[in-house]
């Protein structure tokens, strides 16, 4: 009896713990479609146009224009990039391709999806989608990992005939994520995310001209503090059962060695 009650304590204790942790692991929800949402695109990284995750932002262009959006990434997501271009309705064959950035403006790899896609003559839309690892709290300094910050994501067309520069496309970009949690985690933290003093938003000063702001992306937003994720609570759990496992292989095994008690011979 007594064991049986020490193991229901402990699953008791497991099931409140293992609660929060099965809250943290899944994904993140989306932020709701609203006016914020970004309705024209930047032509640099400077100038790259402010959009959240779970926000579509929209975008009239050039074809042979450059088109950049930015967007925040924190320790544990992995950010899905999707794009959809409406091209003109007479053109050529032409490849689009998104790219993503990080903070350093390093180029990230896509984990998968079709980056890079070619429109035969007369389609009406191409699509283009990008998953990227992982975002990781720390890195080697030599290492190309994902770190949370500002992304930036760049929409061009690569391959396309002479008749078809400057035609007018349209651009949507979307951005999500997927909380993966402590199955990413990495033994150590940025000082400070890699978000850049350049701003993605411009605001009037008092002459009236429109200058550069710092970013909006910040403290605000809640940056993890990249020491803290469900690892934890799942390496307490393990050392539960570890705890419980030696317990109870001593209460079973209790006594089996030793010599039944004889009373001495009188």
């Amino acid at each position: 009896m007594r064991i049986t009650r020490v193991f229901g304590a402990a699953l008791l204790a497991l099931g409140l713990a293992a609660g929060p942790a099965a809250a943290d692991s899944s994904p993140s929800p989306s932020a709701s479609a609203d006016d914020s949402a970004p309705t024209r695109a930047g032509t640099s990284f400077r100038t790259a146009a402010e959009v959240r995750q779970g926000q579509q932002a929209t975008a009239s262009a050039s074809t042979g224009d450059y088109l950049y959006w930015s967007f925040p990434a924190d320790v544990g997501q992995r950010p899905t990039v999707e794009a959809t271009v409406k091209l003109p309705a007479a053109h050529g064959a032409q490849t689009w391709q998104i790219d993503v950035y990080d903070g350093l403006r390093r180029r990230q790899a896509c984990q998968y999806g079709a980056a890079t896609r070619t429109a035969g003559q007369g389609a009406s839309t191409v699509d283009l989608a990008c998953v990227l690892r992982t975002v990781r709290g720390w890195s080697e300094p030599w290492g190309n990992d994902p770190l949370p910050g500002t992304y930036y994501v760049r929409l061009t067309a690569l391959d396309l005939g002479s008749a078809d520069l400057g035609k007018p496309v349209g651009a949507e970009v979307r951005v999500d994520s997927k909380d993966i949690g402590g199955a990413a985690a990495a033994d150590g933290s940025l000082g400070k995310p890699l978000v850049p003093g350049i701003a993605v938003k411009s605001e009037s000063d008092g002459g009236g001209s429109r200058t550069a702001v710092l970013s909006s992306f910040g403290s605000d937003d809640g940056w993890s503090s990249g020491w803290w994720s469900d690892r934890w609570v799942w390496t307490a759990i393990g050392g539960v059962l570890a705890a419980l496992a030696g317990i109870g292989g001593y209460a079973l095994t209790r006594g089996a060695g030793r010599p039944s008690r004889v009373p001495p011979n009188v």
